[in-house]
């Protein structure tokens, strides 16, 4: 079985309707790494060297293949990263190996099964 890790970038106030949506279309887990900050097109507003800014979560997601694509697509569209500049990004990764899925294996291959 292949994986790809979603790395996404979020608001914290939409970090749990992303983790829904994401467990809607397959993934079975994240980490969530809070109090990141982001940066787009323009920089951050500083007020006396302070940062302004929004703070934003980053989910990593380790999601089968066949389902990441369709993950990702949900993400995108439950947190309107494409409609509204500056709501968050995602991406995703190749991942070569992984340890500590196995356990997921036997469940994964079901809901794959199904979807192909």
């Amino acid at each position: 079985m292949h994986f790809k890790l979603i790395v996404v970038m979020v608001e914290d106030h939409h970090t749990s309707e992303i983790l829904a949506a994401a467990r809607e279309e397959g993934a079975t887990g994240a980490t969530v790494l809070n109090q990141a900050r982001g940066e787009g097109l323009s920089p951050a507003k500083t007020f006396l060297g302070l940062s302004v800014g929004n703070q934003v979560d980053v989910l990593l997601m380790l999601v089968e293949e066949h389902l990441s694509r369709h993950v990702l697509e949900k993400i995108a569209e439950v947190g309107k990263f494409d409609e509204t500049s500056g709501t968050g990004i995602a991406f995703q990764v190749d991942v070569e190996d992984a340890i500590g899925v196995r356990h997921q294996i036997s469940a994964l291959t079901e809901t794959v099964e199904d979807r192909i």
